[in-house]
């Protein structure tokens, strides 16, 4: 027996004017596999990528989008015992889909989520602070008096990751396109702020630091920023590169990593920082409490209906939100 819901597809790669809301059947839960009700969903720059077919290998056609989602237990599918119907859930990962009513999903993927935190914060946090998690409590672990770059510090994952990296005591510049943007990096906690369409980064990064540079630089932006970042390094230092949204890096010589100071260049997943099931929830943990103890508060969260999705897109793209996008279904 299967369940009519409600789900956004396409069939093209590129412009989501592709997107279209179908109705399609759900059919129970296989083993291993638990059915949800979302109540709201993340909307992510991987999503864009999986829009446009950037990434290899490519969503096969026709296909949903979506990685991560709070929902509540509908069904349950044979072998799994951990999870029960009534239960709310949340999860970043396993096949792409959630920008629906309802869906099926691994029973790994999934994560309790703990009473009192409200259903729209973990929608808004859950991926972007998990990343936020990985950055810098694993990929490259920040220590109070690290000197560190954040570019797109007013974005959702930057938002997220400037209130903890405030909270271990790193001294973080920010780089932002516009004075509001600025404005809200330093309420979560950016010591610095550089509006790039003013200042070049660089030349701000080498008198802030007095010439000495930053222990590491987050980047998401890429193309624009890639190269400047490595200039932005003290020696032996850091460029964790974890997305594109100016477009795709140019190809990168590894040898001028060596006359550069001997850096380092990492460009790291989430899947492969949640593969593991007890990795994932400790850090589904860690993520938790920090939310529950105001360690980390959503940044400002801008709601759409799922209908709406393809504008949710748009809006992300041109710059035009800051923090996190979500959609209710």
């Amino acid at each position: 027996m299967s369940l009519e819901m409600e789900a956004i597809r396409f069939s093209e790669y590129g412009d989501p004017h592709n997107f279209s809301l179908e109705k399609v059947d759900l059919p129970n839960p296989v083993a291993g596999e638990i059915q949800i009700r979302h109540l709201a969903i993340g909307v992510n720059y991987i999503d864009i990528y999986h829009r446009k077919g950037v990434f290899a290998p490519k969503l096969p056609l026709p296909s949903g989008l979506g990685v991560e989602g709070v929902g509540i237990v509908t069904s349950v599918g044979s072998g799994v015992s951990h999870f029960e119907v009534g239960q709310r859930i949340a999860y970043v990962g396993g096949p792409a889909g959630a920008y629906a009513t309802h869906r099926n999903l691994p029973a790994a993927r999934a994560l309790a989520v703990p009473d009192g935190l409200s259903t729209e914060n973990v929608a808004a946090l859950i991926f972007k602070g998990l990343t936020a998690e990985y950055l810098i409590h694993r990929c490259v672990p920040i220590a109070a008096g690290d000197v560190v770059l954040f570019h797109a510090a007013a974005g959702g994952v930057g938002s997220i990751a400037c209130q903890w990296l405030r909270h271990i005591g790193a001294s973080t510049i920010g780089t932002v396109g516009s004075e509001e943007k600025a404005e809200i990096s330093r309420r979560n906690g950016c010591d610095h702020v550089i509006i790039y369409t003013q200042d070049d980064f660089q030349t701000r990064v080498a008198e802030i630091t007095g010439g000495q540079g930053v222990r590491v630089v987050y980047d998401s932006v890429g193309k624009t920023t890639f190269y400047k970042s490595l200039d932005c390094l003290h020696p032996r230092g850091t460029l964790v590169s974890f997305g594109e949204s100016s477009g795709p890096i140019d190809p990168l010589p590894i040898p001028i990593l060596g006359g550069k100071g001997s850096l380092f260049v990492t460009r790291p997943s989430i899947a492969h920082y949640t593969a593991d099931r007890r990795e994932y929830e400790v850090a589904a943990h860690h993520l938790f409490d920090a939310m529950a103890n105001h360690v980390i508060t959503a940044p400002h969260v801008t709601a759409y209906p799922l209908h709406d999705a393809a504008r949710a897109h748009r809006d992300m793209e041109d710059r035009r939100t800051t923090g996190s996008i979500i959609l209710i279904p």
